[in-house]
């Protein structure tokens, strides 16, 4: 596990860059309270990876898609599902299997079909309000 610490999101570029070059998969789970730092984080690493797309925040659509010069990438907020079947629904395993870059917010929900080829990231609010990043 690496631990980020950021000072500002100016931070987030350089952050990214080195998650992006210690990556393995192309599924990145999103984890943390409101507000802590989840869409910024997926905004930049969009952006890093050349987004035709500006980034925003999927929590009404539920699923943003991003054209990149090689291939898509899939914004998944899952905090207004309520069950496994719901994300079955609107097809999840598709988006979960398409070798796209997927960032998933609220992922606790689809943990029993998620592949094993996957990181994690822990968004924290420190005191100071600084953020504090746990990547694996």
């Amino acid at each position: 596990m690496v631990q980020f610490e950021l000072q500002n999101v100016e931070e987030l570029e350089e952050i990214c860059s080195k998650i992006l070059a210690s990556s393995q998969h192309k599924i990145f789970l999103l984890i943390g309270d409101l507000g802590a730092g989840k869409t910024t984080f997926t905004k930049h690493f969009v952006t890093l990876l050349k987004s035709e797309d500006m980034a925003s925040s999927p929590t009404y659509s539920v699923i943003n898609e991003y054209k990149l010069q090689k291939g898509n990438a899939y914004h998944i907020d899952l905090y207004r599902l309520n069950s496994l079947e719901e994300a079955m629904n609107i097809g999840i395993e598709d988006y979960l299997y398409s070798d796209s870059y997927c960032f998933i917010e609220w992922p606790e929900l689809i943990k029993p079909i998620l592949p094993n080829t996957h990181h994690s990231l822990e968004f924290h609010i420190l005191d100071n309000g600084k953020r504090k990043i746990l990547f694996s």
